[in-house]
């Protein structure tokens, strides 16, 4: 992983694996579209029927499960957490998830945009709004907390 700041405030898969742990099959974020440091930050995860939870999760009717919707937004957030030179080297592991709400199904072709707002910062913790849409419909959102470990 980096150690060094992140001046760019668009990033493409190999910069985001450079940040955070997360790795195929589990790296749920394909880009970062913009990304204003320690403040917000908007990522991309395209959704294709290649993705390997299809296989179980309603294959006559495939929908990305919830959880990984979720999981995709706290990424993205991990990703706004550690390009804080401050936070280099640490990994953030999920505190909690309040005030989630599913909006609409997500299904192979979307395009999950999420955008992702710092709601508090500490040294050890993190608090965050998640909001993800596709094609301008809110599909998923929630406040996420992470907590920062060495």
């Amino acid at each position: 992983m980096s150690t060094g700041s992140v001046a760019e405030n668009k990033l493409d898969v190999r910069r985001i694996m450079d940040l955070i742990p997360h790795r195929y099959p589990f790296l749920l974020v394909d880009r970062i579209l913009e990304m204003e440091a320690g403040k917000r930050i908007v990522g991309l995860k395209n959704v294709t029927m290649n993705e390997e939870f299809f296989q179980g999760h309603f294959p006559g009717r495939p929908v990305m499960p919830g959880v990984l919707m979720v999981e995709a937004m706290a990424q993205v957030g991990a990703v706004l957490l550690l390009a804080d030179p401050g936070h280099a080297g640490k990994i953030p592991m999920f505190m909690s998830v309040d005030k989630c709400k599913f909006r609409r199904q997500v299904a192979p072709g979307d395009q999950l945009v999420m955008e992702v707002t710092v709601e508090q910062m500490r040294s050890r913790t993190g608090k965050v709004s998640a909001r993800g849409t596709v094609d301008g419909q809110l599909a998923v959102e929630a406040e996420l907390m992470f907590a920062l470990v060495a």
